[in-house]
């Protein structure tokens, strides 16, 4: 880690960082405000989950992700950009939806280039599997939705089968959906793209 996110942790941590607790965290207490929640999966080192936040300062938004070094990251531009509509719990996302996360009291959830584990034989290791993505419909309020990206084919095939097979949840679109606005390209992404890699997103509604 870098001595600004060192610093960045050490200065925002404590107002911005939500301590792991297996009981149901009250959300419009920990933003002080009644407004749209969303949780984001895996934020990395934060740097779209930020310009969505800058985007829409109507929106909270929740990031579980366990890596120390994006966790400072992200909090150094919340310092610096005083954004104050984002909230982090560093542990393992399944807890965290298993325990503090209620039923259906978010608007929607983001998880966006998650580990494809390419090798088949890690397929098994994914995030996005059957139960996991019950488990988050269930924390879904109806009308709210889900969105994923993924630039592996194969991964993104996956999850269209997954998402499709689960009856709480209903495609936006025939089979993938255009990249939504609020959605930043990465520089990673824009230099895939340069290079004919492909981007698939999916964004489904809770039923």
């Amino acid at each position: 880690m870098g001595t600004g996110q060192i610093r960045a942790l050490e200065e925002f941590g404590p107002q911005f960082l939500v301590p792991y607790a297996p009981t149901p965290l009250a959300l419009n207490e920990l933003f002080a405000r009644s407004a749209p929640k969303v949780l984001e999966i895996g934020f990395g080192m934060g740097a779209a989950t930020a310009t969505i936040a800058q985007n829409h300062p109507e929106i909270d938004y929740l990031g579980i992700e366990v890596h120390t070094p994006g966790i400072g990251a992200l909090l150094k531009t919340m310092g610096e950009t005083g954004l104050n509509n984002i909230r982090i719990i560093q542990h393992d996302a399944v807890a965290v939806l298993e325990h503090q996360i209620a039923d259906r009291c978010l608007d929607g959830v983001h998880i966006f280039f998650p580990d494809p584990w390419h090798k088949k034989k890690h397929h098994k290791r994914r995030l996005i599997q059957t139960d996991f993505v019950a488990l988050l419909s269930r924390k879904l309020k109806v009308g709210a939705y889900l969105h994923l990206a993924t630039d592996w084919e194969d991964y993104a095939i996956q999850m269209l089968e997954v998402l499709n097979a689960t009856p709480t949840l209903r495609n936006t679109a025939k089979a993938f959906a255009p990249r939504p606005e609020y959605r930043p390209l990465t520089k990673f992404e824009q230099r895939g793209i340069r290079l004919g890699h492909g981007v698939w997103d999916l964004v489904f509604s809770r039923v």
